[in-house]
């Protein structure tokens, strides 16, 4: 086989041909949507005058040849530097690499020996809820999802890291520990999966897992009937405490004190504390200073709602647990046009599955657009100028023309700079416009707020606003929450 030379450049190999050929193709498509359906499941090769493009399965197949056909044969006339024919055929290697990774996935699901789940050791230690044999039992009962079935991602990994961490080494590593992010994005998940890898790996140890509702209402039950040493000799003598939903504490100063009190037994003896929460402990204005302070000791990762190749991922090996298998192009549709968190995607998930039962029509991206069109018309939101003025006001708590007026303070100019960028980002409004709304601003100053928040973005830079200092990312978190409510 003669290898092609492409024009004006000097490649010595056929690896290099494939390496500018996938450049090429990700600058007309895209790097995410590049890495998502061809970095890790093609492989090229010539023949003569033909491009043949190798893929795991006939799914993608059809997908890559409807979708892509016209940018892969562009780019391999620019790198090759003569006109190809193209054809897409199933490729061996692929194939079986596509159908063990797909067995991993549904292996991963499977119970393994000494789960705290399976485990008759596992009721050894009884974590929240110590005194019935009821609470016991729906402690044994519960099946715990685990670190090794989360999916990660960019949006998520450094997260998933610390949870692995602590259940390696509870307590001598960051602590405490605060898991933060909107619903559905994972934290009950990880927190879950310390418990059971802590148990699991560290059996003499007593692991506490409970929510911060159940603490209060122990709290308030203790006090009611006298037996607040047994509430705080079950909590303060724990060696791993996890918390889920902390931000339910928020308006409960009593109990926030009580709180407060066992972290600092906790921590004194080198306990390892976890919590997760809806915003960051900084941006919870309704925590006391010093549980705001203590909560701050440690570390606090967020976890955001999953980007494209993560909701693949995702997709993925959820489908991978049930019959009949889910086509890859309905994955694709699927992570495309569902935006939401990781129930939002689990449930579309089941809307196809039932749809297809109901009908007694094989799964195909026709049966699945019909299947969640209602879920897909109630996820398309437009986005106004005032919707953001709202949201951004909302978080921050100004009042109603604060973004407009002509104040150069801190107090209101980081904020307008903040809602530019996110008016820019959400919505289709041009710099003039925005400019206008807020504060009759004009063209070059909404160009400059926008270049200064993704500066401070790409710093991980705080904000002055007033006397509180937060960091970007999470103040454009909650606007963004509240933008999609």
């Amino acid at each position: 086989m003669e290898r092609p030379r492409a024009e004006g450049f000097l490649i010595q190999t056929d690896r290099e041909i494939v390496a500018a050929l996938g450049q090429a193709i990700a600058q007309r498509v895209g790097e995410p949507r590049y890495n998502l359906w061809f970095k890790p499941y093609t492989k090229f090769s010539w023949q003569d005058d033909q491009l043949v493009v190798g893929v795991p399965n006939h799914f993608f197949q059809e997908w890559l040849q409807n979708r892509f056909a016209e940018d892969v044969r562009a780019a391999a006339g620019m790198v090759l530097g003569q006109p190809l024919k193209l054809r897409f055929v199933i490729d061996p290697e692929l194939f079986q690499a596509s159908r063990q990774a797909q067995a991993a996935v549904a292996q991963a699901q499977c119970l393994e020996p000494g789960d705290p789940e399976v485990s008759p050791q596992s009721t050894r230690q009884s974590d929240a809820s110590p005194e019935t044999g009821r609470s016991r039992a729906s402690k044994a009962d519960r099946r715990w999802r685990r670190l090794s079935d989360f999916v990660t991602g960019p949006c998520n990994r450094v997260a998933h890291a610390s949870a692995l961490s602590v259940t390696e080494a509870p307590g001598q590593g960051t602590n405490p520990l605060v898991l933060y992010g909107p619903v559905g994005t994972g934290k009950t998940h990880l927190l879950e999966g310390i418990y059971g890898g802590v148990r699991k790996h560290h059996p003499e140890l007593r692991v506490c897992h409970t929510t911060s509702e159940d603490f209060t209402n122990r709290f308030v039950q203790g006090m009611r009937l006298g037996k607040l040493g047994a509430f705080r000799k079950h909590f303060r003598e724990c060696d791993v405490l996890l918390i889920d939903d902390l931000h339910f504490l928020a308006t409960k100063r009593a109990t926030q004190e009580e709180f407060l009190h066992t972290f600092d037994v906790l921590l004194a003896n080198a306990k390892q504390l976890v919590m997760t929460c809806d915003c960051h402990p900084r941006l919870t204005e309704e925590f006391t200073p010093e549980l705001t302070d203590r909560l701050l000791g440690g570390a606090a990762w967020s976890l955001q709602p999953p980007d494209l190749a993560t909701r693949v991922d995702i997709l993925r090996a959820k489908s991978a647990r049930d019959e009949p298998a889910m086509p890859a192009e309905v994955l694709g549709y699927l992570a495309e046009h569902l935006r939401g968190n990781v129930r939002e995607l689990e449930g579309a998930l089941h809307s196809v599955r039932h749809y297809s039962r109901v009908t007694g029509q094989p799964i195909d991206l026709r049966l699945a657009r019909e299947a969640v069109s209602d879920l897909l018309r109630h996820a398309v939101r437009i986005v106004q100028l005032a919707d953001v003025d709202r949201a951004v006001r909302q978080v921050l708590r100004l009042e109603p023309g604060a973004l407009q007026s002509k104040q150069r303070t801190w107090v209101v100019s980081h904020p307008r700079m903040l809602a530019i960028y996110l008016a820019r980002k959400h919505t289709s409004a041009a710099y003039s416009e925005i400019g206008r709304h807020f504060g009759g601003r004009n063209h070059s100053t909404a160009v400059a707020a926008e270049k200064k928040i993704r500066q401070r973005l790409q710093n991980n830079d705080e904000l002055m606003l007033g006397e509180r200092r937060f960091r970007v990312r999470d103040v454009i978190d909650l606007v963004e929450r509240e933008l999609a409510k």
